[in-house]
């Protein structure tokens, strides 16, 4: 043990944190060890260590005996009486029992134990200061990879961004500096451990707390997100003064506040949506740009079902169905979306149809109605537009010709008085 040993105890000392005192008793506690070992049984051994020199000496306290009969235990008084002048049989004298080159065996504990006092404060000291920055976002530099996780070097101490917490489209390079959200600070295998994410929801949460002061203040208010990690983000937002537009907030001049966000994020898209508590309006919010045809809720299992155009159910549901399953999670409801489906009337649908027009006319019978109808003449127009000698020479209708067009002006009457009135 010397000078270049006590020269390592002020480092770790300024360096770690821990104070001299603890681990000079680690120290202590180490060369007792070492003594044990070196010495073997001994009573009442003590190592004692000059904390300006850094040489060691162990020592024993023996009871002076007439004869000794344990060595580890005794002494006789003509030794006794060779450091205490006037010891006598029954008292206790402490002797130095250094074994040779003690001080390189005691020096190698000393250090494996000082290096453990250092592992273990600096895991107190971590626990201690990290505990209250859970929930914030710090800087690291990329140190190395255990399998897909990443370890990254804070400064004093390292911590782990799991494989499940990094973004499947991102990829860290050694010596990268990156920024994350502290999810947790727990017990792992090796002791306490900083947790950090990229892919938790919160991290765009607290980024946008960084970037928008009007959310930092309380003015607008988070109420939902929903995020799949280096694709595409959902954040719902509000605001009690409806003199402030939460959305275009969050957004910026410019949309200078969003895009700092998705610069940080990789390009990952994200899209703020005003909240509502009605929820029709919150779905169609959420699933812009995509319109809508009809919104159906069904309470009791919190699920509602949509209806869009055929060109519009790709926008609707997203590229492997993203936007659904976002628009679910940020709402609390099951999203159905299916295409509106257009009937088209075959031909004798369409006649038969025109055949029921034309006879619910008064005076008009079904069978004039279909003859008309397969004369060309299906809608009440055409026979407003009609003279009776046009149609006197189609079947069933003859001579009833001129009362059948009176008929029509008739009807036609009636509904111009209808719509006026």
């Amino acid at each position: 043990m010397n000078a270049d040993f006590l020269a390592g105890l002020e480092f770790w000392e300024r360096e770690k944190g821990v104070s001299r005192e603890v681990l000079m008793a680690a120290v202590q506690e180490a060369l007792l060890q070492a003594a044990k070992k070196a010495v073997g049984p001994a009573r009442e051994l003590r190592v004692d260590m000059d904390a300006k020199s850094g040489d060691i000496k162990a020592f024993a306290k023996l009871i002076v005996a007439d004869k000794v009969i344990s060595q580890h235990d005794q002494i006789s008084v003509f030794d006794a009486r060779r450091i205490k002048a006037d010891a006598k049989v029954g008292d206790e004298i402490e002797k130095e029992v250094t074994p040779t080159g003690f001080g390189r065996v005691a020096a190698q504990y000393a250090k494996q134990a000082l290096m453990q006092k250092v592992r273990q404060a600096e895991k107190a000291l971590l626990l201690t200061e990290f505990k209250d920055r859970v929930g914030d976002i710090i800087s690291g530099t990329v140190r190395r990879f255990d399998r897909s996780d990443v370890i990254l070097d804070l400064g004093k101490y390292e911590a782990l961004m799991p494989n499940k917490e990094r973004v499947p489209t991102e990829e860290y390079q050694v010596g990268e500096r990156i920024r994350c959200y502290v999810k947790a600070v727990q017990e792992g295998p090796h002791g306490p451990e900083i947790i950090l994410s990229r892919a938790d929801p919160r991290f765009i949460i607290k980024l946008f707390s960084v970037e928008v002061s009007e959310i930092s203040d309380g003015t607008i208010e988070i109420k939902g997100i929903a995020r799949e990690p280096g694709f595409r983000t959902k954040m719902a937002v509000y605001s009690r003064d409806p003199k402030v537009d939460p959305v275009g907030a969050c957004v910026g001049m410019r949309g200078q506040r969003v895009k700092n966000i998705v610069r940080e994020l990789n390009n990952e898209k994200v899209d703020v949506i005003p909240w509502s508590a009605d929820i029709k309006a919150f779905v169609t919010k959420a699933l812009e740009p995509a319109q809508l045809k009809s919104i159906e809720l069904q309470e009791k299992g919190k699920r509602v079902k949509i209806l869009v155009a055929e060109d519009q159910l790709s926008l609707a549901i997203g590229k492997r169905g993203q936007n659904a399953r976002l628009t679910a999670r940020l709402t609390g409801w099951e999203v159905d979306i299916d295409a509106e489906q257009i009937v088209t009337k075959g031909f004798d649908e369409k006649v038969a149809e025109a055949v029921a027009q034309i006879a619910a006319i008064p005076g008009i019978t079904r069978e004039q109605a279909d003859a008309l109808v397969h004369a060309g003449l299906t809608r009440l127009e055409d026979l407003l537009s009609a003279e009776a000698s046009d149609i006197s020479d189609i079947p069933n209708v003859g001579e009833n010709a001129a009362a059948i067009l009176e008929a029509a002006h008739a009807e036609a009457g009636r509904r111009s008085l209808t719509v006026k009135s």
